[in-house]
Formats: structure tokens, sequence, C-alpha cells
């Protein structure tokens, strides 16, 4: 990852634009990128920008939201390192490759999707194996193609490249619908990877000789269409809170009380967060102690 890049537009027409994010942190060159999808959108009715030569660039639903205060529909959408497998094989050649659509709503809270194209993240893989509890049947699959609850040789094969990886978004095979997070993940590579000269499949976060890694080359695309392109800001949004009213007025299954919009759960646990602090595990404190010891980096926690 280069610390100083040099983030050039290397493409450019009213609607659109391509990035080359000089191999930088992905953060920075999303928030770029989105923006000036925003501000294309603002003049054209639309604006899409796609990115290469980036790295990992946190969470798609940020880069979403950003389009929420220009009265735009934000899409963000990033390729990543191999680790899910396709349907009908046994080692992870896609990456989780998350998307996120955000949507602003009248007094309803905004409609905010952002989701893995693959069962679950990494990230949850990588939570269980801290916790050392078994992962979920149909999470993940061994190098031999077998089912696996085992979120450290999982993991372990996945960081190695030896086979095995994460099921697509509904699991193994076509049953329950394995091979449409299949597409949806591919769809991803498509326009992050390929439409931007990007890395794709295996060959974001390539290795190279004596397992080395290359540059990341990971790619982005980004998206906001502005409202009153298409009717009036006020009707969008009086519409949009029919919707969602319309979902959670509906019968409940038996048992459950509520039914949820995309985000929601994470507005209000957002402003739990922020009244009562974030809790820590106990694992997850032990590593910053020590990050913070050899780095000679004070750490303040506050622990009531």
């Amino acid at each position: 990852m280069i610390a100083n890049p040099s983030v050039q537009v290397i493409k450019e027409t009213p609607s659109t634009a391509l990035i080359d994010g000089g191999g930088g942190l992905g953060q920075p060159i999303g928030v770029r990128a989105m923006r000036l999808a925003i501000e294309k959108a603002r003049e054209a009715g639309a604006g899409f920008v796609a990115v290469r030569n980036s790295n990992h660039y946190g969470i798609a639903g940020y880069y979403a939201i950003m389009a929420l205060d220009s009265d735009c529909i934000g899409v963000s959408m990033s390729n990543a390192s191999p680790l899910v497998v396709p349907t009908f094989g046994r080692k992870g050649v896609l990456g989780t490759n998350p998307i996120s659509v955000a949507a602003p709503a009248g007094q309803e809270r905004p409609f905010v999707l952002d989701m893995a194209t693959s069962v679950v993240p990494r990230g949850k893989l990588e939570l269980y194996h801290r916790l050392v509890k078994p992962l979920p049947e149909g999470w993940a699959i061994n190098e031999r193609g077998d089912a696996s609850t085992e979120a450290g040789t999982i993991l372990n094969e996945l960081s190695e490249r030896l086979g095995g990886g994460i099921l697509p978004l509904g699991g193994e095979g076509e049953e329950l619908g394995g091979h449409k997070g299949y597409g949806l993940a591919l769809m991803v590579d498509i326009l992050s990877g390929v439409l931007s000269g990007g890395g794709y499949a295996d060959r974001v976060h390539p290795k190279g000789e004596g397992g080395k890694m290359k540059p990341g080359n990971v790619g982005h695309f980004f998206g906001a269409l502005l409202i009153e392109a298409f009717r009036p800001l006020d009707e969008f949004r009086a519409a949009m809170d029919d919707l969602i009213r319309r979902l959670k007025r509906s019968a409940k299954a038996e048992g459950e009380s509520r039914i949820y919009i995309q985000g929601e759960k994470e507005w209000e646990m957002e402003e739990e967060r922020r009244k009562h602090g974030i809790p820590l595990h106990p694992r997850v404190v032990t590593m910053m102690e020590r990050i913070a010891e050899e780095l000679n980096l004070p750490l303040i926690l506050d622990n009531p």
C-alpha cells in the first residue's frame, strides 16, 4: 500500500469517471470517488465512478450514505481478496464483494442496504475464531470441499490460498439460491474490476513468487441518482415513508413483534452506543494492549 499515492482521474464524461487510486488506502480514495459521483449527479441527474488500483475501502454503506445529504440515492460496491467459492467449486475465487444502496425517506429513517454477497463476511469467521466458537453449518467449506465449522482452519486455508472458502449468499449449490449470491458477487467484480481495468477474481491481492503479496489493485464502483431527476423529492420521500410503513405494519410471523427495514437496527445501535459506549471483548482488549505496547503508545479505555 502506498502512503502518499498519486490519485488521478483517468477518464471523465459529464456523468462518469474512472479513477486510478495509485495503490493508496481505500477509504480516502472511496470518499473522493463518491463525492465526484454525487457532484456529477447534481449536474447530470446521475453519476457513476469506477476505481482501480485501490485497497480495502472499509464499510460499503458509508459511501452510499454520503449521497443522502444531496437528496440522492447512493450506490457503493467493491471487490476484494478471493475468499468466496463459486457455486459447484471448492476454492475461493471471488471476494465477499459487498453491495450497498441508500435511499432517503421522509419521517422514517433512510433505507440502507449494506450486504456481503457471501453468506457472511470474513470478519464473522475471525470473530468466531477469536471467541473459540464453531462456525454455523453452511458458512464455509474446507480445501476438500467438505462443510467445516473450524474457523481457524478455514482462515488459514484462505490465508495460504490452499482451497476452501466462504460460501456465496444462499449457501452451497442451487437449492437455496447459492447461485444467486454467486451471480451478485460476479456482478460486483464486473463493475468494480473489469469495468475499471483493476483486479478481479483471484487477480485481486495476487501473490507472487514465494507467496509474497503483490499490489492489491482492488476495484470499487460508486453511483448517485438525483431523485428530482426522476420525480419531485417530496413525493419520493412520502412514497418511501408509505412503503416502509406498509412493510412494518404487515402481518408478523408467530412469536415476532417487529419487522425491520434495512439499516434500522444499525441506526438504533448507533444511538445506543453513543449513549452507553462500545463494549469490547476481553480478547480484543488484550490485542489492543499488545499493539499499544509494541508501538509504545498509551491505551486509554473506559472500564466502568
